[in-house]
């Protein structure tokens, strides 16, 4: 069973590596691409919707010959799980909605994330990783998990200005993905860290409160990026959840 693990801003496909080990050993395939702008995918300036993204997930598949999926994504990568829920909702086996929000951008949340863009253009991206790991990790996992903490700055660093300004820009002009996750007939797993900074654990509760018969893991000792912080806890979560929901539901 494919399963498609999308990262989040402004990280790349490295990210998912604990769940791309723990996935493969247990028989799934496991995609995990690159977002444009990200990685080793083509930089892109201007600005990237979330669309743009989701369009890019349905281009790969139908290129890998895959029709229908298992497809997960962690803050951004998650809210373009979201948008393809909405666009391509037939090719959608479950989803895995990780530490994330399906709300609007509010006006002031537009205006700081262009800001930021303008400010990556101009400085790079060193000094707003600095000012970030301690809300991407859980601040007391930046000191206990030193080499965590590292693999997430390197990320953060080498990501080009260019294709983290333009996600940014299109990020500011995200729709509500309420109404879309409310009709989701298919399996949903949400996972939040006990302690994320940017989207809550009550975030988590209130799309859990939305979405029908979907589950929900809270992962102790964790912010914004349990996948990374807390990888056995996760994928304990992730390989029960497809277990369960997906692979016994569809036998």
């Amino acid at each position: 069973m494919p399963v498609v693990l999308v990262h989040g801003h402004p990280f790349n496909r490295s990210l998912w590596a604990p769940q791309t080990e723990a996935l493969t050993a247990a028989g799934y395939r496991v995609i995990t691409p690159d977002l444009r702008g990200y990685g080793e995918s083509e930089v892109v300036p201007g600005k990237t919707l979330l669309s743009d993204f989701a369009d890019d997930i349905a281009g790969l598949l139908d290129r890998l010959g895959l029709e229908r999926v298992v497809v997960g994504g962690v803050s951004m990568g998650g809210q373009i799980a979201m948008e393809f829920q909405r666009s391509y909702a037939p090719r959608v086996r479950a989803l895995v909605l990780s530490d994330t929000s399906p709300v609007a951008e509010t006006e002031e949340g537009k205006a700081f994330r262009n800001s930021l863009a303008d400010r990556l253009l101009a400085e790079g991206m060193d000094g707003y990783a600095d000012e970030v790991i301690d809300k991407m990790l859980a601040a007391y996992n930046v000191t206990a998990m030193p080499d965590v903490a590292a693999q997430v700055l390197t990320m953060m660093r080498t990501t080009a200005p260019e294709g983290a300004a333009a996600a940014l820009r299109g990020r500011a002009e995200r729709p509500d993905y309420r109404d879309t996750l409310a009709a989701v007939k298919s399996p949903v797993l949400i996972v939040v860290g006990t302690d994320d900074a940017y989207t809550p654990v009550s975030d988590a509760e209130a799309m859990r409160d939305l979405i029908p018969h979907a589950t929900l893991t809270v992962i102790e000792d964790a912010g914004h990026l349990p996948g990374a912080e807390q990888p056995a806890r996760f994928n304990k979560a992730l390989l029960a959840f497809l277990d369960e929901q997906v692979v016994q539901g569809t036998s």
